[in-house]
């Protein structure tokens, strides 16, 4: 790894991590997570270090998601042990700052997705802007809205974790606000300044607080009645049968957008998320980090991976869907695949 692509600095209280790879959307590496896991202990015990602040380089992207192309190689080579320490490394990473004894502050300005989903949303202070668009678009890859989405997602209002785990839907700065993503908003052309007084401050919430403004109403809240209706069912099916009685409009694009994504990681991605609002933040890692090794190398990842990031050509084929009895089964029957020890 080119010591440019993460950047680790002090600014007066602050530890300071910039992803560097603007190119690329900032898209997260395994070498850049295996940068920042002892980055962060070192913070964690310098008691001159009173938060850290996480941020994109670039004004486009926070982290658009994770090096896929690399999982795309492996998983098609069979290189399953890349594919094994990629996903436990970066579940630790993600549980490192989950657990973090100091303020984890996410400037979550421009696209935050899947791998930069999980080094934002589970930080104490998340922090959108104009620009950001929040997504988790697993399902349209054949994948499973992972790096902690078994967690964060049933614990947002209602149904709308369910709702965005299952439509990959966009979700802008008051959207993100309303679920609960994020925690603060502040206009970009404020986080200079914002990041300043962070490395000055004793009490980091009082900054944020002030510097927070009101973003405007959230779309998504108009539409809280009919996810909550629809997405209340007792299955995927479920799901898409009273989405498709609800007729025309919201529901009608709602039902669209899910049909254009894997049927079989559509009701992997329901039963992940309803299953994890029972589970505590270290179950719910363990059970992605095992269903990541059955599903990674799977046809529809690899399909979707094709479709969406190498060809581009929109057009993934997908795999018959699997049944719920066979869904129902892998989760009860997910081989270890190594030990996510934390």
């Amino acid at each position: 790894m080119s010591a440019a692509e993460i950047i680790f600095e002090r600014v007066g209280n602050l530890g300071r991590i910039i992803l560097n790879r603007p190119k690329a959307l900032n898209a997260l590496t395994l070498d850049q997570v295996h940068a920042m896991h002892p980055q962060l202990d070192v913070w964690a015990n310098d008691d001159s270090v009173g938060a850290v602040i996480i941020e994109g380089a670039g004004e486009k992207a926070f982290c658009a998601g994770g090096d896929i192309r690399a999982l795309y190689e492996a998983c098609k080579a069979g290189q399953m042990e890349y594919v094994a320490s990629f996903y436990r490394d970066e579940y630790r990473l993600n549980r490192k700052i989950k657990t973090y004894g100091k303020p984890y502050i996410a400037l979550m300005d421009g696209i935050v997705m899947g791998g930069g989903v999980g080094v934002s949303v589970h930080g104490r202070y998340r922090v959108a802007t104009e620009r950001t668009l929040f997504a988790m678009p697993e399902t349209g890859i054949g994948f499973f809205p992972d790096v902690g989405g078994a967690y964060f997602l049933p614990r947002c209002p209602g149904k709308i974790g369910l709702y965005l785990g299952l439509t990959g839907a966009r979700l802008k700065a008051a959207d993100c606000l309303h679920a609960g993503i994020a925690t603060h908003y502040v206009d970009s052309a404020r986080l200079g300044e914002l990041r300043a007084a962070l490395a000055q401050a004793d009490d980091v919430k009082a900054v944020l607080d002030e510097f927070h403004r009101d973003p405007g109403p959230a779309p998504l809240a108009a539409h809280g009645a009919v996810i909550d209706r629809c997405f209340a069912a007792s299955s995927f099916n479920g799901v898409l049968a009273a989405l498709a009685a609800e007729g025309e409009g919201f529901a009608a694009d709602t039902l669209a957008a899910i049909l254009a994504k894997s049927p079989t990681a559509g009701k992997v991605a329901f039963m992940q998320i309803n299953r994890g609002g029972a589970l505590d933040f270290d179950a719910c890692m363990g059970m992605e980090f095992r269903l990541s090794q059955v599903y990674a190398p799977a046809a529809d990842f690899i399909e979707g991976i094709r479709a969406v990031i190498i060809d581009k050509d929109g057009k993934p084929v997908w795999t018959e869907a699997a049944s719920d009895e066979a869904v129902t089964r892998a989760f009860a029957t997910i081989p270890a695949c190594g030990d996510l020890t934390f």
